[in-house]
């Protein structure tokens, strides 16, 4: 331990704050890293540049084209990042070695090197997303909300299919597997009918639950969204649609904090869903204007997000994701950034004095509360970050010059 960590230490104490506990919580909290910022979303079963609902902008030198790549920069990435850390992945990542086959007959063996790759870099688990965008099968901006009944069929056997590689995953990792489907369907102007869509969605999902599986071992989830390019009028997948259907039936619903009006707050969504769902999952991205994805910063809404896992005691409830890519800068240096922010934010939360501030909020003595938050926030933080880095064999603030060296030797190799 160092001085400067000791002074924190006392500071946070004069608070109630034991920042041993918050050093050791902070580490048992797995985030779960989006394989996709590696490559910009293309994936390894040649779909293509992302498309059809999703798209990536920038063309930033080194690209991970292929799996050996892309594992290779992952695990870069992974050796700068502190903590307990998932892969998340998304279908498009199946490793076919030559093999024609389609999304709606893909098998666990095709994810078998995930599995090799994540044990060997002492992963805690892997997260699964089915990839309804970048294909073929995307008819009309549709797809499970699809009148193409050979479009709507196709993409229900690609999620079933999903849902045995997702167990298939879990086995092997021991840890469940949160499986998260998400759609881009929608119009670009008024609608006729916005019923008739979601009425279809709905029967597909109804389909795709019909598919056995181990619910201790697969977590399905359904992610809304507000809008997207080329459906800025209309999105089958509405917040209010998903909502409900999760609640019905015993599902869970993800919460991405790029998929709100901007004067919505993910971090408000998440007690009020905690108070009826036992467990809330999180794709964590910023969104500027809109759901854009950009990487995540350690500002006030991801502290919020944070604060609320941890004031609620729900580190086991909640399943954090990251979800952002940004093609125009070192895409090492933005897994790096935005997972390590996520960690700092969790740490940030764990800092606080709950109880305290819960009493002054009951006894309705806001100024004391006022000012006790705005105390809090010149705390010497970054002495107890730089220990939980140190804690970890994390790199501190000169982390980026080993990345900037890996560009050097290996990204701008890549042609």
């Amino acid at each position: 331990m160092n001085d400067f960590y000791q002074i924190a230490k006392a500071a946070y104490a004069k608070y109630g704050v034991d920042t041993e506990n918050a050093l050791q919580s902070t580490a048992k909290i797995p985030v779960s890293v989006h394989c996709w910022q590696g490559d910009d979303v293309v994936g390894l079963d040649g779909g293509g540049a992302a498309s059809n609902g999703i798209q990536t902008t920038g063309n930033y030198p080194g690209r991970a084209r292929n799996f050996a790549e892309l594992t290779a920069d992952m695990r870069k990435a992974f050796s700068l990042i502190p903590g307990k850390k998932r892969l998340n992945l998304h279908a498009s990542y199946a490793v076919l070695n030559g093999e024609k086959v389609d999304r709606d007959a893909y098998r666990p063996e095709h994810f078998a090197p995930w599995v090799k790759f994540a044990k060997e870099t002492g992963l805690d688990g892997i997260d699964f997303n089915p990839t309804i965008f970048s294909h073929k099968n995307m008819k009309d901006g549709l797809s499970l909300s699809s009148p193409d009944e050979g479009i709507r069929s196709f993409w229900v056997r690609h999620c079933k299919a999903c849902l045995k590689i997702s167990e298939y995953l879990a086995a092997e990792t021991g840890t469940p597997c949160l499986m998260n489907i998400w759609i881009p369907d929608g119009f670009k102007d008024v609608p006729a009918d916005r019923l008739t869509p979601r009425l279809r969605l709905k029967r597909s999902l109804d389909e795709i639950l019909t598919e056995p599986y181990d619910k201790s071992k697969v977590i399905v989830a359904v992610e809304s969204k507000v809008f997207g390019i080329g459906v800025e009028s209309y999105t089958v997948g509405s917040n209010e649609f998903y909502q409900n259907y999760a609640a019905k039936n015993n599902i869970c619903c993800l919460l991405d904090n790029g998929h709100y009006h901007p004067l919505e707050y993910v971090s408000d969504k998440i007690p009020a869903l905690l108070a009826f769902y036992d467990t809330v999952a999180l794709h964590v991205t910023r969104g500027v204007r809109w759901d854009s994805d950009h990487v995540v910063l350690f500002e006030d809404e991801l502290k919020e997000i944070a604060k609320e896992i941890i004031r609620n005691d729900a580190a086991d409830k909640v399943k954090i994701a990251l979800d952002y890519f940004d093609a125009s800068i070192n895409r090492i240096a933005a897994w790096v950034v935005g997972a390590r922010n996520m960690q700092k934010a969790l740490l940030w939360a764990a800092l606080q004095p709950y109880e305290q501030m819960r009493k002054l909020q009951d006894g309705a003595d806001f100024t004391a509360l006022m000012v006790l938050q705005e105390e809090l926030k010149t705390l010497p933080f970054e002495a107890v970050w730089s220990e939980y880095l140190a804690r970890e064999n994390v790199k501190g603030a000169d982390w980026y010059d080993e990345v900037k060296e890996y560009e050097k030797t290996i990204l701008r190799n890549r042609t």
